[in-house]
């Protein structure tokens, strides 16, 4: 069984996978598919056509999975009812982290914790939680 996070945007997915890509690495596994290459299937607005429909962000650790809200029966509402849970290796955790909270916020600062190791918490440019930890 695997467990995957599925994050939802609004209208910035394809920067922001970019944006975690560059940073995490991986490749996109399945190419990037938009909604004009849903057709029939996903049917959706002509001002949509670039928006990404769904794309798979996959490194040897784990997957994001994500795609651009259009409306339709939900519409894309921010909040902070999730957070991406890293758990990295402490030769490239502060780098991540760093990188990760640029432009973002930082919600509790990558420290040594009583639980042993290091961790921290941001929001990032997107809107999107991480907690950032290494192993103790």
């Amino acid at each position: 069984m695997e467990l995957n996070p599925y994050l939802t945007f609004n209208g910035n997915c394809k920067e922001a996978m970019n944006f975690y890509k560059d940073i995490l690495g991986g490749e996109f596994e399945g190419g990037i598919k938009t909604y004009a290459e849903g057709g029939d299937y996903f049917p959706s607005k002509p001002e949509h056509a670039d928006k990404i429909m769904h794309i798979h962000l996959k490194t040897s650790d784990f997957s994001i999975l994500a795609s651009d809200n259009v409306g339709g029966e939900t519409p894309f509402i921010g909040g902070n009812n999730f957070s991406m849970s890293l758990n990295i290796d402490k030769d490239n955790a502060e780098r991540v982290f760093g990188s990760l909270g640029e432009n973002g916020k930082i919600i509790m600062q990558f420290a040594d914790v009583f639980w042993g190791g290091k961790f921290g918490m941001l929001l990032d440019q997107f809107g999107v939680q991480w907690m950032v930890s290494t192993p103790h």
